[in-house]
């Protein structure tokens, strides 16, 4: 953008007061009158309705504190901001960073056995005593998959094993840690390991061997015993949750509380028990809840009539949930909800984060890959999940039969790439908190059977989305000191009675 060629004229055909440039933005008229700005690195403003109106119109002076205000947030640029560009440009290269070295999150299926049976389940999971010839990863598969990942550009990837239940298979998980630090002698990588288990067949071998590998435990919780129960019984339709919460404490003893997280998923039955689901993770010394909701992927998509809900519950259960975890964090212990604080770290940091589903471009194969247990390579776990259905559109390639460039660079992932960018999807385009959501052509092909489309239109990722953006910035906007401090502590991963901030 040249800094000489500043409109003279403004829509009304009259002298500007000042000669300024607007800049990218998008705007949204608050029910108070006011107007909500963002612009392409999330830095944001709310002015009067008449100030935005001077602003748009090249009215305001550079004397009002607006004007100063629009200035500094790179909402508008004039003759004296010779370098204001470059640090918008900086902004930009770091909101985007995540970009750099491509797919980071590399997911192993080692096994589609489980010994659990969840009605919420996304995958065509197989009883635990099934052949394990037939739905485990093979070694020819594990190490072909291993080489796609240490051939992806990122310095640091994050090795994941799911299921099914990997603890069902968990020599191929051994095999697959001792393989990639010998083949990773010759790369350099950092590698992070996860194993994602339901925790009920863990034992002492099991622990000793993260231990030594550093291997960090992802689990679920979904609340307290009856309804934790009701939500993920074992296969044979006994109880999980004592187990479960056993095995949670001794990963914490044996890890570091640290080294061990849980997630939730919500059921219909979940809607009644915000508080209770808090409680439970609280009593078991969890430092943060996870709320998920539903998917609708894979044969999930068969029990939504059973335990779904609309989104509009949903949202109310989220918000009632997250008023009183705030309360807790009130009475002085600190307890975050991580999907709150992805979205405030969106808003009010430069800092880009990892969560996939809030990326643009989209986290589908460029940020994330899944290699299957049969070989199959797919863009993230959800479309793996379509394919177990019968519908095998994100399915990249296969690692016994393409190359790395076939199956990262052909023409699945170029048509994956062309309908992940927000910033050029109907319904995303314009709307105010473009820069705090994230593109999901996978979700969108599963609502509406085109990766494109609108995406406000009858999506409930959007209407979710949206809903929760607009309540964590407004408890942010309207704080009180002690609030304030609370919430740019889960931002920072710090105690609440460690930050003390002016007031926005």
């Amino acid at each position: 953008m040249a800094l000489t060629n500043f409109q003279e004229k403004n829509f009304y055909g009259v002298e500007p007061a000042i000669r300024y440039q607007l800049l990218p933005h998008r705007f949204k008229r608050r029910a108070n009158g006011e107007v909500f700005l963002s612009n392409e690195v999330g830095e944001f403003l709310v002015l009067p309705r008449v100030v935005y109106e001077q602003y748009v119109a090249h009215r305001l002076q550079p004397t009002d504190a607006s004007y100063l205000d629009l200035k500094a947030k790179h909402f508008l640029v004039d003759n004296q901001s010779s370098a204001h560009l470059d640090v918008l440009a900086s902004k930009y290269r770091t909101k985007k960073s995540f970009l750099e070295g491509f797919t980071k999150l590399h997911i192993f299926v080692t096994t589609l056995r489980c010994d659990q049976s969840c009605p919420y389940c996304q995958v065509s999971r197989q009883n635990q005593d099934a052949s394990a010839q037939t739905y485990d990863m093979t070694p020819d598969v594990l190490e072909r998959s291993v080489r796609f990942m240490l051939a992806s550009p990122a310095k640091q990837v994050t090795m994941e094993f799911q299921g099914g239940e990997p603890l069902v298979n968990f020599d191929l998980v051994k095999e697959a840690v001792r393989l990639t630090k010998q083949l990773n002698q010759s790369v350099g990588k950092k590698i992070d390991y996860v194993l994602c288990t339901n925790l009920t067949l863990l034992n002492d071998e099991h622990l000793d061997y993260c231990k030594e590998h550093g291997v960090i435990i992802s689990t679920s919780l979904d609340g307290p015993e009856f309804l934790h129960n009701i939500n993920r019984p074992l296969g044979n339709g006994k109880p999980s949750h004592e187990q479960v919460v056993k095995n949670i404490k001794r990963c914490q003893e044996a890890l570091g509380h640290e080294a061990v997280s849980a997630l939730m998923t919500t059921t219909r039955e979940s809607l009644k028990y915000p508080k209770e689901i808090v409680d439970e993770y609280l009593r078991l010394e969890m430092g943060s809840l996870f709320v998920r909701e539903l998917n609708p992927y894979g044969f999930a998509s068969k029990s939504a009539p059973a335990i779904g809900y609309n989104t509009k519950d949903f949202v109310a259960f989220y918000k009632e949930m997250l008023s009183y975890i705030i309360e807790i964090n009130r009475s002085g212990r600190t307890f975050s909800e991580a999907y709150s604080t992805l979205i405030l770290s969106k808003i009010f940091t430069p800092w880009p984060i990892g969560f996939v589903d809030l990326q643009s471009p989209s986290g589908a194969g460029l940020g994330v890959c899944v290699y299957n247990y049969d070989g199959d390579v797919y863009a993230s776990d959800e479309s793996r999940m379509l394919a177990e259905v019968g519908d095998s559109s994100f399915r990249l390639g296969n690692v016994l039969e393409n190359t790395y460039d076939e199956v990262f660079f052909g023409d699945t992932m170029q048509t994956i790439a062309a309908a992940s960018c927000n910033e050029a999807l109907a319904g995303c385009s314009d709307c105010a908190y473009q820069a705090y959501c994230g593109a999901d052509p996978v979700r969108h092909y599963r609502t509406q059977k085109d990766m494109f489309g609108n995406r406000a239109a009858a999506d409930g990722f959007c209407a979710k989305n949206m809903a929760i953006i607009e309540h964590v910035l407004e408890l942010m906007l309207n704080s009180d000191s002690e609030l304030e401090s609370i919430l740019w502590a889960w931002i920072n991963r710090a105690g609440v009675d460690e930050m003390q901030l002016p007031r926005i």
